[in-house]
């Protein structure tokens, strides 16, 4: 006759077991979907609803056995966010183009869990780059959260959506741009690559221009076709920053999700050097 005491560990090392059964079937799902195209994978979107990573979620058998190890989640690495409401902010069209393509042109993020500094490419992303300089004057970007964090396949967090949700846009579009870059090698967006999210369908290919606000910052190398206007580089200080976010994790389990660490932009400024 099995004890009381012997068949709670026995419960135990059963639930353990089936704990891990199911983060394995979920590291293949993971890794099946990343052999996709990446493009189905998407970062995206401006005005289009947000497409996270499918596969359910997996819920824990429940026992009387109190002693079981429970699931915790990661430690917030970042700060509480500074008091303050998004704009609601909408626009007809895209503003006139103003910047000066020869300047250089800085992008300072101050989010709770560190500042992050983008230096801007004017000259091959002049279209991109006057958009978020018209934006942030006007303090669009102020206190939105960043809405999305991959980790497999692709390792990007995505920003610039007032709504949080994938579905936020300024209210007009802007044109891809600088699709040739060197950096884009082998349908490889380099680590410490900023770029701007869209629609673009590759397999329909459709929805060129399609660029609003929402952007990604590449916090390690990820297989993307060329199909993103890069427009900035990230600095080594703001590198450090979404490593730290990323190391949270995000909140599916399943390498696409919102991130669990709790990334606020405080205050979004675009500088002329």
């Amino acid at each position: 006759m099995v004890s009381q005491e012997q068949r709670r560990k026995q419960l135990a090392r059963e639930k353990m077991a089936r704990q891990q059964e199911r983060r394995e079937a979920a590291r293949r799902r993971a890794r099946a979907r990343n052999a996709v195209i990446a493009g189905a994978l998407a970062v995206v979107v401006a005005g289009g609803a947000v497409s996270y990573a499918a596969g359910a979620f997996d819920g824990d058998d429940t026992t009387d056995d109190a002693s079981a190890a429970p699931s915790s989640a990661p430690k917030d690495p970042c700060k509480k966010a500074a008091p303050g409401k998004v704009k609601p902010l909408s626009f007809k069209k895209e503003p006139a183009l103003t910047i000066d393509k020869s300047a250089d042109y800085t992008m300072d993020l101050k989010t709770t869990c560190g500042d992050i500094a983008l230096d801007l490419d004017a000259a091959k992303a002049p279209h991109t780059v006057n958009s978020f300089n018209f934006l942030l004057n006007k303090g669009y970007l102020d206190h939105t959260k960043c809405h999305r964090l991959t980790t497999g396949g692709i390792y990007v967090l995505q920003c610039g959506d007032p709504k949080a949700n994938g579905k936020g846009t300024p209210g007009y579009k802007i044109p891809d741009e600088n699709l040739k870059d060197k950096r884009l090698k082998g349908n490889v967006y380099p680590a410490g690559t900023v770029a701007m999210a869209n629609q673009y369908n590759a397999k329909e290919k459709q929805g060129r221009n399609t660029g609003g606000s929402q952007f990604f910052l590449v916090y390690q190398d990820s297989q993307l076709p060329p199909d993103y206007t890069p427009f900035g580089t990230i600095s080594d200080s703001g590198m450090k920053v979404l490593k730290k976010i990323a190391a949270a994790g995000e909140s599916t389990g399943q390498g696409d999700g919102a991130p669990n660490a709790t990334v606020v932009i405080d205050k979004a400024t675009v500088t002329r050097s």
